[in-house]
């Protein structure tokens, strides 16, 4: 404790020196930063944050309108999420973030931001740290904020070139499969029916042999785009199986409507009409199409689902190609189920 006043007012003369370097000291580091006081006010507004946002500290400075900087309409930052303890909101509202209990720590959060100010959307990691007295009441929030966005999109496009095939860009094997579990988890729980098409291009070898393999990229990138304009939802998955095998995960869908997709796939790809001399049916490009669909049997398996939709491929396959075949779930036994 002071001994007398003027102690105590020389206290209080370096304190404030030492808030008014602290202040200094941010409105010029290189790392968008800005404070909130225990209200949602904002204190402070460093030339960073103004370069990052397009906004200006004399615009925001005493109000609670920081929320301008980064969308179009009022919303809390986290900063904002700190001051008003609303850390329910967290997954609604941020793509990524730490364990609210880690608060004491500070909260770190990711999110993709509109960025009104400047018509670019970024993605920031972003930072808040609250500051409090020696009696544990809070004082200020520190926000602080990294523009991402270009590890961000990298990190999308590695993860869409892992999940998609290199030659047509469907989704490639790893990614149908990584679906297929889900989908079929979902049914399973749901009771609901699903469907899986496999699709094979007819007499592909000997297209390869009469045409070149650089033809043989072509015809398959054809049907791959063929495909898509036959399988309409968005919630429908097409995939490149393996060489000229291609594979269609149809979520919540009956036996007639998937009936009605399996034959729209036969008859876009034969309507490409890629010439196709070894073909004997029709001188084009076919495909053979095999389907099994109903409400999968807990205890079933995505390989048991590809080896139902395999035997009705095949199926299609001796009763002369560039035709439908269909198999129920029903029609696989499961043991044990």
């Amino acid at each position: 404790m002071p001994k007398n006043k003027n102690e105590q007012v020389e206290q209080v003369k370096v304190s404030e020196a030492e808030y008014s370097f602290a202040v200094n000291l941010m409105q010029y580091l290189v790392v968008p930063t800005f404070v909130l006081d225990a209200q949602g006010h904002v204190l402070m507004w460093n030339k960073a944050c103004e370069r990052l946002t397009g906004l200006m500290a004399s615009e925001v400075v005493g109000t609670n309108e920081h929320w301008r900087g980064w969308y179009e309409s009022p919303r809390p930052c986290l900063a904002d999420l700190v001051v008003q303890n609303r850390m329910e909101e967290l997954d609604s509202l941020y793509v990524q973030h730490d364990d609210p209990t880690s608060l004491g720590f500070g909260l770190h959060a990711q999110n993709w931001c509109e960025m009104p100010q400047l018509g670019a959307q970024l993605y920031l990691a972003i930072d808040a740290g609250p500051i409090y007295d020696v009696e544990g009441n809070l004082l200020a929030v520190v926000e602080t904020l990294r523009d991402m966005t270009t590890e961000k999109k990298a990190q999308i496009e590695l993860e869409r070139l892992a999940a998609h095939d290199g030659l047509t860009g469907l989704t490639n094997r790893r990614g149908f499969d990584e679906r297929l579990d889900a989908e079929l988890s979902r049914a399973i729980r749901d009771q609901q029916s699903m469907a899986l098409i496999m699709i094979d291009v007819d007499h592909f070898k000997r297209f390869n042999d009469t045409y070149g393999h650089q033809l043989g990229d072509e015809c398959l990138r054809e049907v791959a785009s063929g495909l898509l304009t036959a399988v309409l939802r968005p919630s429908d998955l097409v995939a490149r199986y393996g060489g000229e095998e291609f594979a269609v995960i149809l979520p919540s869908v009956d036996q007639a409507g998937a009936n009605a997709v399996a034959e729209r796939i036969r008859q876009s790809i034969a309507a490409l009409a890629i010439v196709h001399s070894g073909n004997d049916a029709l001188g084009v490009v076919t495909v053979s199409v095999g389907l099994a669909c109903g409400v999968p049997s807990r205890g079933t398996n995505e390989k048991d689902l590809i080896t139902l939709a395999d035997k009705a491929l095949y199926q299609a396959k001796r009763s002369g190609r560039n035709r439908v075949a269909a198999l129920r779930w029903d029609d696989l036994v499961i043991p044990g189920a």
